[in-house]
C-alpha cells in the first residue's frame, strides 16, 4: 500500500532538469527590463537631437558662445589679476576676438570676390590646359556607350562653372543678425558671470565629494578648452605663415589670404586642410602657365599639413588630449550635419568636454589584459 502511495505522488511531483541539462538551456542575458531601459534611452537620444535639429537657431549661437566662453575664460582670469574687472574684461575679450575675426574675413574675402568675377575670363586659358585629360574623357564615353547609356558629343573638357553658388554659399555660411546679437549677448554674460555660475554649480550639490568632484569637473574643462584654444591657434598661425610663405616662393597671388584661410579652416580637423589643398590646387591651376606648375604649393602644403597634424599637434597637445581620428571624423560630419559650420568647428570642443566627463564619472580601472 505504502507503495502504490509513493508511485502515486512520484508521478504527480513535477519532472526535474537534471543539472548538467539545465547548462545545455540557451540563456540570452537580454531581458525584457534591458530591452525597455535601451529602447526608452534610444527614443531620448532622438528626441534630444530632433529639438537640437529644429530650434538650432536658439541652441547653436548659445553653445557656441558656451563653449568659446569657457575657452576664454582663462584670459579674463589673467586680466583680473591687473585689477580689471571681470565684466570690463569680458567686453574687451569679445571686442579683441570679434576685431580679429573681422580681420581674418576681410583677408579671405576680398581674393575670393575677385577671383570669382575673374573666372569667366579665366576659362578659355583653363580649357587649354586641361586638355591633358581628353584622353580619359574620350574613354569614359566609349564605356558609357557600351553600357548602354547616352555618350556626350562635341568638344571633350569641363563645363564652364556657374557663378549662381556664391550668393547660396555666402547665405549658408552667414548666420542672421539674431544669432549674432544672442551669440555676443551670451557671450559676454558668460564670461562676466562665470565664477558666480561655477559656484551656483559646485553648491547645488550636498555632500563634499560631489561638490569636490563637480569642481574638478568643472576646472578640467576650463582648462583644457582653454589650453585647445590657444594652442590650436598658434599652431594655426604658424601654419598660415607658412601657407602664405610658400604661397608668395611660388608665385601665388594674395598670398597673405590665402595664409589666412589656411589658418581659420585648420579650426576644423581632417576636413579644414583638405578643402585648403583643393583652394591651393583650384588656384594655382588659373594662375600657373602649366598644370603641373600649378600643384606645387598644394603640395607643399599638403606636406607641412602633414607634419603639423602627424607629428606638431600631437606632440605640443599631448596624448591625454589626443582624439581619436575615427570618433573626430564621424563627430564632424554628425555636427556638421545638425548645425553646419559652426558645428564643424565644436565637434572637437565637445568631444573635449565629453572625454573629460569620462575621465572623472567613469575612470579605468587598472587591469591588465589577459595574455594571448
Amino acid at each position: 500500500m505504502a507503495n502504490v502511495r509513493r508511485e502515486v505522488r512520484d508521478k504527480a511531483r513535477p519532472a526535474e532538469t537534471p543539472p548538467d541539462e539545465r547548462d545545455k538551456q540557451p540563456s540570452f542575458g537580454i531581458g525584457q527590463a534591458e530591452i525597455v531601459s535601451f529602447s526608452l534611452v534610444a527614443l531620448l537620444v532622438i528626441s534630444v537631437i530632433a529639438v537640437l535639429y529644429v530650434a538650432r537657431a536658439f541652441f547653436l549661437p548659445t553653445v557656441t558662445a558656451l563653449v568659446i566662453g569657457t575657452m576664454l575664460s582663462p584670459a579674463a582670469k589673467f586680466l583680473e589679476r591687473y585689477r580689471i574687472p571681470r565684466s570690463v574684461s569680458a567686453v574687451l575679450i569679445v571686442f579683441a576676438t570679434c576685431a580679429a575675426l573681422a580681420f581674418m574675413l576681410a583677408l579671405i574675402s576680398a581674393p575670393v570676390m575677385e577671383w570669382t568675377s575673374r573666372l569667366p575670363e579665366l576659362w578659355p586659358s583653363l580649357k587649354d590646359k586641361f586638355h591633358v585629360f581628353d584622353r580619359p574623357f574620350a574613354l569614359w564615353r566609349q564605356i558609357q556607350g557600351l553600357f548602354g547609356g547616352t555618350p556626350t558629343t562635341g568638344e571633350p573638357g569641363f563645363p564652364v562653372p556657374k557663378i549662381e553658388w556664391v550668393q547660396p554659399t555666402l547665405e549658408f555660411l552667414s548666420p542672421t543678425f539674431t544669432e549674432i546679437l544672442l551669440f555676443l549677448a551670451v557671450l559676454v554674460l558668460f564670461i562676466a558671470s562665470w565664477p558666480d555660475l561655477r559656484r551656483a554649480l559646485v553648491l547645488n550639490f550636498t555632500g563634499h565629494e560631489k561638490r569636490l568632484r563637480t569642481l574638478r569637473i568643472l576646472n578640467a574643462i576650463e582648462s583644457n578648452l582653454g589650453g585647445y584654444l590657444l594652442t590650436v591657434t598658434l599652431i594655426n598661425m604658424g601654419l598660415g605663415v607658412m601657407t602664405g610663405l610658400i604661397c608668395a616662393a611660388t608665385g601665388m597671388p594674395n598670398p597673405a589670404g590665402l595664409g589666412a584661410l589656411a589658418a581659420t579652416l585648420n579650426y576644423i580637423p581632417i576636413i579644414g586642410p583638405i578643402v585648403m589643398f583643393v583652394v591651393l590646387a583650384a588656384v594655382g591651376i588659373i594662375t600657373a602657365s602649366t598644370l603641373s606648375g600649378g600643384l606645387i604649393a598644394a603640395a607643399a602644403f599638403a606636406l607641412v599639413a602633414f607634419i603639423e597634424g602627424h607629428f606638431i599637434t600631437p606632440t605640443i597637445i599631448g596624448r591625454r588630449l589626443e582624439l581619436n581620428a575615427l570618433a573626430v571624423f564621424i563627430a564632424i560630419a554628425f555636427w556638421t550635419w545638425l548645425w553646419g559650420p559652426m558645428g564643424a568647428f565644436l565637434s572637437s570642443p565637445i568631444l573635449i568636454v565629453g572625454l573629460v566627463l569620462k575621465e572623472h564619472l567613469m575612470p579605468v580601472k587598472d587591469t591588465q589584459l589577459p595574455a594571448d
